[in-house]
């Protein structure tokens, strides 16, 4: 048996104790992949820490959330391979029941009103709360809001929203952090005073504040001048556990990008290293480093959103 003979038959032998083991990640369709069984195991669980707090003196205006979420369902990985991905359910319907039991109602938005891209391999399946709220927004996350008719039309006069959410998976790195109409939308959000509340990947979609405006006449919307969120400190997911993602069969191959770095290269603070459940709040920017922080995220949301306007 000759050298090559013995590495195709180490290389046959790993790939079977990976699949034996479940570190493979799983191909749905040709070329589509979702994560390992063992992943999911670990980073997927079936129920959420969602706590039901209460809230002593829920809201009762007519100020509202706007939750952005990504349209777009594979991310393309360095090897050519594509991920199936979207918004997460837990970091996004956790939330959401916080902020219906503090009395916020939402509205979902997608760049260009196309269908919300969900998860739904990491769906709690044990979960009913989880699983009832989705119901109940399955129809605006079919037919969501146009962002880019929104900054048209109405962004200018609006004055219905309290916050925008930009709930994570690694779905939130596509077609949100390019688009300037939602770059538009934060700057507006900033400058209104309003709340911005990231969690897990959603702080990618932050980097489109960093964007020329949508109408280039506009000079004083001109991005190239400081980024909003410049001096300030959150948690994300790290890109040091991105990497590592492939190890597991999370990820189908290394990512095409990192949003850590760049977000650092603009003068943002990512204060955390690991994912642990860590919340931060720094002025108006509320963060969550991933799912295991979306109750305390949408806790310390909700209760900000409160004080604000309750």
């Amino acid at each position: 048996m000759n050298m090559q003979d013995l590495l195709d038959k180490a290389k046959d032998t790993l790939d079977n104790a990976n699949n034996t083991l479940g570190l493979e990640p799983q191909e749905t369709e040709a070329g589509i992949y979702i994560p390992s069984t063992s992943s999911l195991k670990i980073a997927a669980p079936n129920k959420t820490n969602y706590d039901h707090t209460n809230y002593d003196n829920p809201y009762t205006g007519d100020k509202k959330i706007m939750m952005v979420c990504t349209e777009e369902q594979y991310m393309t990985m360095e090897n050519g391979n594509r991920f199936d991905t979207g918004n997460h359910p837990v970091e996004m319907m956790v939330p959401l029941l916080h902020f219906k039991k503090a009395g916020f109602d939402v509205d979902v938005f997608t760049p260009t009103g196309e269908s919300v891209k969900v998860e739904q391999w990491a769906m709690p399946e044990d979960d009913d709360d989880v699983k009832k709220i989705y119901s109940e927004y399955e129809s605006k996350l079919n037919n969501p809001n146009s962002i880019a008719d929104f900054v048209k039309n109405d962004m200018a006069d609006s004055t219905e929203y309290a916050a925008s959410f930009i709930p994570g998976g690694h779905g939130a790195m596509l077609g949100l952090p390019e688009d300037k109409n939602l770059g538009a939308l934060l700057r507006w959000g900033h400058k209104k005073d309003l709340f911005t509340l990231a969690i897990c990947h959603g702080p990618a979609a932050l980097l489109a504040a960093n964007l020329e405006s949508p109408d280039s006449s506009k000079q004083d919307d001109n991005a190239n001048k400081n980024f909003i969120f410049k001096g300030y400190k959150m948690v994300a997911f790290p890109t040091v556990m991105d990497k590592q993602m492939p190890k597991i069969g999370y990820l189908p191959g290394t990512m095409p990008w990192y949003f850590g770095k760049k977000l650092e290269d603009l003068g943002v603070t990512i204060d955390n290293k690991l994912v642990s459940g860590q919340t931060h709040q720094d002025r108006k920017l509320i963060s969550g480093d991933g799912p295991l922080a979306a109750n305390d995220f949408g806790k310390m949301s909700a209760k900000a959103l409160l004080k604000e306007f309750g």
